[in-house]
């Protein structure tokens, strides 16, 4: 820690006791947990609101930020960075209540918040449908690789895929019973590539299940493997909903 940067973190000992110690100074009720194995540069600001994570914060190495992070079912929130750290007091006070997002922002113009965040305080329902609409435009961004629009084409026109959490890693697509990473992985379907195959497999797992010469094949094939009765996705990430 650089305490040229950071002289009130160095008198406190560290990032924790700052935010202790700033929020007593402000009357603010925060609680403080250690992050990362309680390293003196980072620290979480817990919220007893169901799903979400302590609201993570960390420290700039060569100038002075501080940077934050708020997860909840496996999806971020909020992030920002700031010099000031009563923005950061302010945000943990706010993250510890159970408001919605607009409310969760306002006054706080550092903080920041993404569509999919906006979608997930809809529903899952809605982070499903942003999801297949975010790959459909990506698949369509990559004219040198029909395949794998082909292939986004081919699952999106599949109600029982469609109703699911879509992702891609590597080009392979990934589909998950919950919104929330960790992922609940169902199936996954890798794109032909160099005039080879489809591949359908139990994504992530390396095990190929078949092989396919055409996307619609590859998604029957697909959908012929998901566990009987499977609904729509949830909110929520695997361990949430084990």
């Amino acid at each position: 820690m650089d305490s040229d940067l950071y002289p009130d973190l160095a008198a406190a000992g560290s990032l924790t006791a700052a935010l202790q110690e700033l929020a007593a100074e402000l009357g603010v009720v925060l609680t403080v947990v250690p992050l990362e194995g309680g390293s003196p540069v980072t620290a979480g600001i817990a919220t007893p609101v169901a799903g979400r994570k302590p609201l993570a914060v960390y420290i700039g190495e060569t100038s002075r930020w501080f940077s934050v992070s708020g997860w909840s079912s496996g999806i971020e929130l909020i992030t920002g960075a700031t010099s000031d750290l009563e923005d950061v007091v302010r945000a943990g006070a706010a993250w510890a209540q159970d408001g919605s997002l607009a409310e969760l922002l306002a006054g706080l113009p550092f903080l920041r918040s993404s569509a999919r965040a906006e979608a997930h305080e809809r529903g899952p329902a809605a982070v499903v449908e942003l999801q297949w609409q975010t790959m459909r435009e990506q698949a369509a961004e990559t004219p040198d690789f029909p395949e794998f629009a082909a292939l986004v084409e081919a699952a999106h026109a599949e109600p029982a895929l469609r109703q699911l959490y879509v992702f891609s890693s590597h080009w392979t697509l990934g589909f998950s019973s919950c919104t929330g990473f960790p992922f609940s992985v169902q199936a996954g379907i890798a794109p032909s590539r160099a005039a080879g195959p489809y591949r359908v497999m139990k994504h992530p797992q390396p095990e190929v299940l078949a092989e396919t010469p055409t996307a619609e094949e590859a998604v029957a094939l697909a959908v012929s493997y998901l566990p009987s009765g499977l609904g729509p996705a949830v909110g929520g990430t695997a361990d949430q909903n084990e």
